[in-house]
């Protein structure tokens, strides 16, 4: 008989109900029912198979949060921006939406705690994830190995096939193996990346060692979310009917 117990706001976590900060709020309000019983006690521990469900108006509040699909430019920086430059939450205006999708939700004049889930570093462009949906966060940001990221980057080199080859698998940074790669050449100069990982600035510093110079990186796709015909600089919401 298995005996171990894990706390409940790991679990709930886990579980992807909601992020352990949403879970700790949850089960101080009394909004956890775990095996059908309330539980109010922060840093309670539940059986692994235990049964958890949250209340009704904690589910309707996980529902009202927004995911929004950016199409980041160059000269944008994803999070916290230095002097003079522009945060991609500043693009987030009903004049810069992508009336292409039709939906129901609206944008509400304030966005509070909306985070980038997976940055893009402001000499690269493409697909950038903003939400307040912690679950989602979890997936993109905590749950390393587990959600593809693809790229299209040009290179001012040739690459030669020793080169796509130490890319694949067989390269270290920060004094640790990378996870193997799936890296295409399209053509000469433009290769195609698919990453699990996302250490900083993680594709420049692998074509730096081995000695590609990299010109261009858009990334297209996160896990099942394409960028599609977004176009730069607009945004739309991630829809109910789609998930990474």
């Amino acid at each position: 008989m298995n005996n171990t117990t894990v706390r409940l706001s790991k679990l709930m976590s886990e579980k992807g109900l909601c992020s352990r900060r949403e879970a700790d709020r949850y089960i101080e309000k009394g909004l956890v029912l775990v095996n059908g019983e309330v539980i109010d006690t922060l840093g309670t521990k539940v059986n692994p198979n235990a049964d958890i469900e949250l209340k009704h108006i904690a589910q309707k509040e996980q529902s009202h949060k927004l995911t929004i699909l950016l199409n980041k430019p160059l000269g944008i920086v994803s999070c916290l921006p230095e002097k003079g430059y522009q945060a991609a939450v500043e693009l987030l205006k009903e004049k810069n939406r992508d009336k292409a999708y039709k939906t129901k939700l609206k944008l509400p004049s304030y966005l509070p705690k909306i985070a980038v889930a997976g940055r893009l570093d402001i000499n690269s462009k493409g697909l950038l994830v903003l939400t307040q949906d912690g679950r989602v966060a979890k997936k993109l940001i905590q749950d390393k190995g587990l959600t593809e990221k693809e790229y299209l980057v040009r290179v001012s080199e040739s690459v030669t096939e020793t080169q796509l080859k130490l890319l694949r698998h067989g390269l270290s940074l920060d004094e640790k193996a990378l996870l193997p790669a799936v890296v295409e050449q399209i053509d000469t100069h433009f290769l195609r990346f698919v990453l699990t990982e996302g250490k900083k600035r993680q594709i420049r510093r692998m074509c730096e060692l081995v000695r590609l110079k990299v010109n261009s990186i858009k990334r297209v796709r996160i896990g099942k979310i394409t960028l599609g015909k977004l176009k730069e600089g607009q945004w739309r919401f991630l829809e109910s009917s789609e998930c990474f």
